[in-house]
């Protein structure tokens, strides 16, 4: 397939606003050269592309890093992308023996191993602990108001944090140290029943992250309670899981049903070969929230009403979609495109307009749209979410 780009390229390799039928112009006055070759879609939006749709990406390379002695992070709320209301993004860092302090939140808070191995600990209500430790593909969940902490291990950890509000911001928890330091001594005194002297060296603000030393192995670390473990496991190994293949790529989906604590985030994780497609589908139960790992890829929003709007992302970026509208992500790239969707809801669901069309009455479809058997013999009742034709697929050149 042509790249509908190559047009758009003058002598001296600088992208310009032109689209190949000749509408468009030069762009010779200030501008970001290295961010229009990141956004060939918004630079020369496809012809199909119609409307006002909110802005749809926010990546993290444009967010502000809190840098801590043990580790760092950044955020993507709704303050750094308004569309995004239903879930918010933590991208953390911690060192070897960094730790995440003991805090809680108002939110569940999921979690996604990027590189490197971490111990997280919790207790809950009834006094039930809960100790493991987590690797590159495992996720862990903490329901609102539970505390817990993150330790990088031997080889420290980077992950993301996703929490059910898009308002959220994680440098505004609960957190053990900034309570200490906004109570009294005499009352922490007769809380714990021992001397103010205690409470001598607390610290005076809240720490947020920490360095420490590596811990040493998971099973000298094992606190009992008198009350017994957690009885739902925090953690879940999603590259363990067998994953769903199609020609294209390969998805996998967590959600209550697999994962039962984690009530109020679904997810799936999405492989896009080069040349596939996540295909034209939607969503029925709520918003979108993505987060790509790898690889480059663009993604057209269709809102309704003539109005659609197309994105690029690349490893790092979050992109959104608002509640049921129609989409698909393309990769775009030489490598394999990888990412997470994630939802607000204790399940994961997805409508496949290939399946709908197919498991629609064909005079139905036919008349509608006016198409002959040629598509309607290809329709599929069985979903592909990735999908890959030979002679039908984008490769770049």
């Amino acid at each position: 397939m042509e790249n509908p780009k190559q047009n758009q390229i003058n002598e001296s390799g600088v992208p310009q606003p032109i689209r190949s039928d000749g509408t468009g112009a030069t762009d010779y006055g200030p501008r970001d050269v290295m961010r229009d070759i990141e956004n060939p879609d918004m630079l020369v939006p496809p012809v199909t592309d119609a409307g006002l749709i909110p802005n749809l990406k926010f990546s993290f390379s444009d967010s502000h890093m809190q840098l801590n002695h043990g580790g760092w992070s950044r955020e993507i709320t709704s303050r750094e992308l308004p569309i995004a209301t239903t879930l918010a993004g933590v991208n953390m860092r911690l060192t070897p023996g960094g730790v995440r302090e003991l805090h809680w939140h108002q939110q569940a808070e999921w979690s996604y191993m990027l590189l490197g191995h971490a111990r997280i600990t919790s207790v809950d209500q009834n006094g039930r602990n809960f100790i493991a430790d987590v690797g590159p593909g495992d996720l862990w969940y903490f329901p609102p108001g539970l505390p817990h902490s993150i330790q990088g291990l031997e080889d420290g950890c980077e992950f993301l944090l996703v929490f059910d509000d898009g308002s959220f911001s994680d440098l505004n928890t609960l957190s053990i140290s900034d309570w200490f330091a906004h109570t009294p001594k005499d009352v922490l005194s007769a809380n714990f029943g021992v001397p103010t002297s205690a409470f001598e060296h607390i610290p005076s603000e809240q720490v947020y992250i920490y360095q420490d030393t590596v811990p040493g192995p998971l099973e000298s670390q094992f606190v009992e309670s008198p009350y017994g473990t957690i009885p739902q496991s925090f953690k879940y190994q999603l590259l363990a899981q067998s994953p769903l293949k199609t020609p294209g790529g390969s998805v996998r989906i967590v959600d209550s049903s697999n994962f039962p604590i984690s009530k109020t985030i679904a997810a799936a994780l999405v492989e896009i070969e080069p040349g596939g497609m996540r295909e034209l589908h939607w969503h029925p139960n709520n918003d979108e929230w993505q987060y790509y790992l790898t690889g480059q890829g663009r993604m057209t929003v269709f809102a309704g009403n003539g109005v659609a709007r197309t994105f690029d992302y690349r490893a790092g970026d979050v992109g959104y979609v608002p509640f049921a509208f129609g989409h698909y992500i393309q990769n775009t790239g030489k490598q394999s495109l990888w990412f997470l969707e994630m939802f607000k809801s204790d399940r994961f669901v997805d409508v496949s307009l290939n399946q709908w069309m197919a498991l629609t009455p064909s005079a139905l479809v036919q008349d509608n749209l006016h198409v002959g058997p040629e598509l309607i013999n290809a329709l599929r009742k069985e979903k592909w979410p990735v999908v890959k034709y030979p002679g039908f697929s984008y490769y770049p050149k």
